[in-house]
């Protein structure tokens, strides 16, 4: 139907007679000659109609936006004086001959230009429209480049690409299941998968040695800018590998994507423990383009006659810290009760702070109610401690560790966008060392990552020390952004028990679950291990997207709707009764 593309004509196509087939992105009448911009996925040519050709011009005069038509014509140079340097085909356009509508459309509901301000409600119910704009279709095209290079350069590894059941049983990953009732099993549910995570391990039992998939993956939980129901997962696992392997393996492939998608040199990625991680930067994946870090003042804090600092200074499970913020005395009190606010939403109760007016002058130099609390001496110790300077601002957190932790390194990385701090454009590293498990309020464990993730240690030492234990787990980090995770996994059946009994999943609880994966770790199991990337997180840091909404073609809403389609739905009751389903609804509140 089409010879060329409209976004591929350029001046080597001068004099030749074409076909193009796409939508009309504007059409303008200028003195009796109408020109119609024409667009498809390759981008937009200029279509000029004149008066001589009364057939084609008058149905040239009737066509509007978004008409889907086909055009026959002459690519000639433009005039002198009228090339258009913002558009790969600005140096030609087509001299109109014939032109057939094949569709009309009705007026969309907002206009398809670079930059629609509508709410994402309306883009989301008319998403087929929306894919129409050059920039969403530029990200989706991009997502296609990603995955074209992630196959090639896993292929190039050994990697085979191996389909995983969509259809499974329930596992507790951390996250609720989405269930699929079974016709044919009444009353019995399936799950659709959490990740391929039990299937890939089986696979290493199978021998098949290097597996990866892209895969989507599924889970019932709350969601937020970077989080869907449904998403793709870029999922790897070998055989006869640790750590380091997985981790060289992953990164050559992360480095060749940005040398082919962005020409990006990423460099080679630093390792940091995640003892360090928390204790410099408050998070398990810091952002190392923004310099800024927290220095733990515990020990400065323990006997100042300030209970806001004195007391976390000494409790076990409090920290106190601070984060000193370079010429950040020029601070106004609103930007600071601004901060002190965002500190809020991350369970802070304040933000103290000290202006460094004058090093020298500690009595009068030093700017804050909290100074005459702390005396002289500690305030020196303080300031040298952190290397500050005139014109300086310090900010602290004194709280739970974990407060402190999270409110600071948030702020850490508000203060590095509010204030462009950045020092690079892509900052990656793997974080490395994580503990085991973490406890919650009642003392009871919780594996970190998964129950499948092998420890740095032995049986005996796991049983001993569960709390203190570290795992043989890994994370890569982008920009602040967890990329993804692995880890070596467990492949001794005796290991698995052991984990599970100290994670409360009873020996019984054990076999109905895990029976399958047990009895496979029975037969031989290699040392294996593996890990997962977030494609659509991937995508969305390489498009500097802000959600990754934007990058998927038909995402939900964050209250895991679609409104195009409006699904969920109900479905009829003869449906239900194949089920042996009864919908029970929520009484209404009076």
């Amino acid at each position: 139907m089409r010879t060329h593309y409209c976004g591929q004509l350029t001046a080597k196509h001068i004099g030749q007679e074409i076909t193009l087939t796409g939508w009309v992105h504007r059409r303008r009448d200028h003195g009796g000659v109408i020109f119609l911009d024409v667009r498809d996925v390759k981008g937009r040519v200029q279509v000029v109609f004149d008066p001589d050709r009364e057939q084609s011009f008058a149905t040239a005069d009737k066509v509007r936006n978004e008409y889907v038509i086909a055009i026959k014509g002459l690519v000639r140079a433009r005039p002198e004086g009228t090339v258009n340097s913002e558009l790969a085909t600005g140096a030609v356009e087509v001299l109109g001959k014939e032109i057939e509508v094949l569709n009309a459309a009705m007026t969309p509901p907002f206009p398809l230009d670079d930059y629609s301000p509508v709410g994402e409600d309306v883009r989301l119910k008319y998403r087929f429209l929306d894919l129409r704009r050059q920039e969403m279709q530029e990200k989706l095209v991009l997502r296609s480049r990603i995955t074209t290079s992630i196959r090639r350069s896993l292929e190039q590894q050994g990697f085979l690409d191996i389909e995983t059941p969509i259809l499974t049983r329930a596992t507790p990953e951390g996250a609720r299941d989405y269930l699929v009732p079974s016709r044919t099993h009444q009353g019995e549910f399936f799950a659709l998968p959490q990740s391929p995570q039990l299937f890939k391990q089986l696979l290493m039992v199978s021998g098949f040695d290097r597996y990866y998939q892209i895969a989507r993956c599924f889970r019932d939980e709350d969601l937020r800018a970077d989080r869907q129901p449904e998403f793709t997962q870029i999922d790897i696992e070998t055989s006869f590998l640790d750590e380091e392997g997985v981790m060289q393996i992953a990164e050559t492939m992360i480095r060749e994507l940005f040398e082919q998608v962005l020409s990006v040199d990423l460099g080679q990625f630093p390792r940091m423990p995640f003892s360090e991680a928390m204790e410099s930067y408050g998070s398990d994946k810091p952002d190392l383009r923004i310099p800024l870090k927290l220095v733990t003042v515990d020990d400065l804090m323990l006997a100042v006659d300030f209970k806001v600092f004195s007391a976390p200074a000494a409790d076990a499970k409090g920290r106190v810290a601070a984060l000193l913020l370079p010429g950040g005395a020029e601070l106004s009190r609103k930007q600071i009760d601004d901060y002190t606010k965002f500190v809020g939403i991350y369970g802070a109760k304040g933000l103290a702070y000290i202006k460094v007016n004058d090093v020298s002058d500690l009595e009068n130099g030093l700017q804050s109610p909290i100074v005459k609390f702390l005396g002289a001496e500690v305030c020196q110790q303080l300031i040298q401690r952190l290397g500050a300077n005139n014109g300086d601002l310090i900010f602290f957190g004194a709280d739970k560790t974990s407060v402190v932790n999270e409110s600071l390194g948030a702020l850490r990385c508000k203060l590095g966008a509010d204030l462009d701090l950045y020092q690079s454009q892509w900052a990656p590293l793997w974080v490395v060392d994580f503990p085991m498990f973490e406890a919650d309020e009642k003392g009871r464990l919780a594996a970190l990552h998964h129950p499948f993730t092998a420890p740095s240690c032995s049986t005996s030492e796991l049983q001993a020390n569960a709390a203190g234990a570290l795992s043989r787990a890994y994370d890569m980090v982008l920009n602040g952004t967890e990329l993804g995770g692995g880890s070596v996994r467990i492949h001794d059946e005796k290991m698995q028990q052991v984990v599970f009994d100290l994670l409360g999943i009873s020996s019984a609880e054990q076999e109905e679950k895990f029976g399958f994966l047990l009895n496979a770790l029975r037969y031989g199991a290699p040392p294996h291990a593996g890990l997962a990337f977030g494609l659509d997180r991937l995508v969305m840091l390489m498009t500097g997207a802000t959600s990754i909404r934007e990058v998927i073609a038909f995402p939900k809403t964050q209250s895991a709707a679609c409104v195009m389609t409006e699904a969920p739905g109900e479905v009829s009751n003869a449906q239900l009764q194949e089920l042996h389903i009864r919908v029970r609804k929520p009484v209404a509140a009076e």
